[in-house]
């Protein structure tokens, strides 16, 4: 089993596929993201393949705790988020996808990999910064 540390208290991250497991993964999701937002008030890590800062934002957080739950092993990958940030490299850069309103504010979308995690990046059209917009575990192939 593994356990997480939240809001003073350990919380069991469920392995299940149920819709209370999911459920809950989701909330530890979001507790890890404002944790984070918290020792890291800049919201930024600089990662060293793109020799860019990505940003981390509350879209972010959205999103990544609304695919990432449907996983244990995408959940796990927020637990390294620091690190998949800094470090991740990348694989290919994709067109949004015109139906995806959440993609809808990027001009281009970066698909990188650290290890069995993925990370999903998208360059924001308004600001030209680069946010992180998931992270998760590996396809299963």
């Amino acid at each position: 089993m593994m356990y997480i540390f939240v809001n003073n208290m350990d919380m069991e991250i469920p392995r299940g596929n149920s819709r209370e497991d999911t459920k809950a993964r989701r909330q530890i999701i979001k507790a890890y993201y404002n944790k984070w937002f918290s020792a890291n008030p800049d919201q930024v890590v600089r990662n060293k393949a793109l020799h860019a800062d990505i940003h981390v934002k509350y879209s972010s957080m959205n999103e990544t705790s609304g695919r990432a739950s449907a996983s244990y092993e995408s959940t796990m990958a927020v637990f390294h988020l620091s690190d998949i940030l800094e470090k991740a490299t990348v694989t290919s850069i994709v067109a949004p996808k015109p139906r995806d309103n959440n993609q809808k504010a990027f001009s281009k979308i970066y698909k990188m990999k650290y290890g069995k995690y993925k990370l999903v990046v998208g360059l924001q059209k308004s600001t030209g910064h680069l946010v992180q917009y998931y992270v998760g575990g590996g396809d299963k192939k």
